[in-house]
């Protein structure tokens, strides 16, 4: 791999003058002094910073914070609370201006195609969750204030409609571009050399690629589902064509130690007072309407809420567990009809720790059990070949996917956990509540998606807002959500408030471009209608 070559410091032009020592330079070079920058090494660390936020969750009920503090208050009390909308727009100093730098230095060159094409895949992710999550943003210009100077430092806000039509350019472009023969880039943590499922050529790793980028212009396609069908139709056909995820060897994950590298997504689940967090009960009810042999894996009841760590083996029965009701206070947790107080929280289900809510848990940003159930739909739409037989084939395999990635978990011992037994998948997959119908296909379809979801928030939502599944009760503690022809569900994340101070004419504008120049979380963006 052909490194690019980086200036660190120019402090003089040297001229030599008669008399001047010729082995100046060489005796005067620090052998130790970066001179050259690896940029898959600096890819590699985007590759696990494209979202895992808590907030997300929340909104779409799979799990709560009671308390008066932590990332979800915001929305299981429906607040606009700037200090718990920041996250995403936080990709803007990591990941995004890394892939910027990245894209910037490759401009032109062709020996690291590879890298260049998957850096563009990213960089497209990065910006759909950013788009999905507030609407208009800084796009064409952003990051690149480092690199072209002051003239950036204030970037405009672009319309999120047209950032999706140059997510989809960018995604075709970086796929057409992708070349078996040319670059292996073995840092990234996705495909690469320390992958969970290593590459070690090329062509191994762009064939993953080549699947990573359709299944996402298939989400990217799906998106437009209620807003303009033939548009989605169109991008949903190519997306198949081109060759979506097939198999769980494809997802696109990254895994943790725990120790020295950790899912920092889980981080507030198990260190930053645990007591907070709990499965929100239209999750844990729904995994109990349909006996999940997922449930396992994903809550459990704990000794002490706050300090779940402590119970190495705790209940995960499915019987006794129960969820936190959306939108109810701790004061009013304390008593009947709740359930009351146990250790320092509260007796009612947590994400479990041990398992999918640990450090050590991997974090998944694309999956074949994703693809499968979007595939489900747009056969079921029409706008792939096969109907409902197909329908029903994809349905079935996005739930199979999904329970056999549950042997990628690590339990409280260090030992990898099981996947759930064929047996365990047939029978679920008979009940009568999740056996795939035409009347209900649509439902069942995404509500699989909001359970397959739980390992990331931001897809949930999004989905959930596109597709108006699962049918969740809206939260009512506060009416703002339906202020301003709001509907009781929060549709966008508003602005940082930051950036009314550092970039503020910009902000100005986008939010008068807004609906009743409102920055809220009534307002949607362009393709949530």
């Amino acid at each position: 791999m052909k490194k690019i070559k980086q200036l660190i410091l120019l402090s003089a032009l040297l001229v030599f003058i008669g008399g001047c020592d010729k082995d100046f330079v060489e005796i005067n070079t620090d052998p130790f002094a970066i001179s050259e920058i690896d940029l898959g090494l600096v890819f590699a660390g985007t590759d696990a910073g494209m979202g895992g936020w808590e907030s997300e969750h929340t909104i779409v009920q799979h799990f709560v914070n009671p308390f008066n503090d932590g990332a979800t208050l915001a929305f299981n009390f429906n607040y606009d609370i700037d200090g718990f909308q920041g996250a995403p727009w936080g990709t803007y100093q990591g990941g995004i201006k890394a892939l910027v730098h990245i894209l910037h230095l490759l401009e032109g060159t062709t020996d690291q195609i590879n890298l260049q094409s998957i850096a563009r895949i990213h960089k497209a992710y990065y910006f759909m969750d950013l788009v999905d999550h507030h609407g208009d943003v800084p796009y064409f210009n952003a990051g690149l204030a480092a690199l072209e100077g002051e003239a950036y430092f204030y970037p405009e806000y672009d319309d999120d409609a047209a950032i999706y039509d140059d997510l989809y350019k960018e995604i075709k472009e970086a796929l057409a571009d992708l070349n078996p023969a040319g670059d292996f880039v073995s840092a990234d943590l996705i495909y690469g050399t320390h992958a969970y499922y290593p590459t070690s050529t090329a062509a191994a790793q762009v064939a993953l690629y080549k699947k990573l980028g359709n299944s996402l212009l298939l989400r990217l396609g799906m998106r437009y589902s209620k807003l303009n069908p033939t548009k989605a139709a169109s991008i949903v056909s190519e997306a198949f064509n081109g060759g979506v995820m097939t198999s769980n060897t494809d997802n696109a994950f990254v895994t943790y130690d725990g120790t020295l590298y950790t899912n920092g997504a889980n981080g507030g689940l198990v260190n930053n007072q645990p007591k907070f967090y709990y499965a929100a009960e239209p999750f844990v009810n729904h995994l109990k309407a349909t006996n999940d042999p997922r449930s396992k894996y994903m809550i459990a009841m704990f000794e002490d809420p706050g300090n779940p760590l402590a119970t190495l083996v705790p209940d995960v029965d499915l019987a006794d567990q129960f969820g936190v009701p959306v939108g109810v206070v701790r004061t009013d947790l304390q008593f009947a009809p709740y359930r009351g107080v146990k250790g320092q929280g509260f007796d009612y289900s947590q994400m479990n720790v041990n398992i999918m809510a640990s450090q050590r848990a991997p974090t998944f940003w694309v999956t074949y059990a994703q693809t499968s159930l979007l595939l489900a739909e747009a056969a079921k739409r029409g706008w792939i070949t096969g109907g409902e037989a197909a329908a029903q084939q994809y349905y079935e395999a996005g739930i199979r996917a999904d329970m056999d990635i549950m042997s990628l978990y690590i339990d409280e011992t260090g030992s990898s956990l099981p996947p759930v037994s064929a047996a365990e998948q047939d029978d679920y997959i008979a009940q009568p509540a999740v056996a795939y119908n035409a009347a209900d296909a649509l439902d069942l379809i995404n509500t699989q998606y909001w359970v397959v979801c739980i390992r990331n928030g931001s897809e949930a939502w999004a989905n959930f807002r596109r597709s108006g599944f699962p049918a969740l009760n809206r939260n009512d503690y506060d009416d703002q959500l339906l202020e301003n022809g709001g509907n009781g569900y929060v549709h966008r994340f508003s602005y940082p408030d930051a950036e009314l101070s550092r970039n503020k004419a910009n902000y100005q504008a986008a939010v008068a471009a807004l609906v009743g120049g409102r920055d809220d979380l009534v307002n949607r963006v362009f393709w949530d209608n």
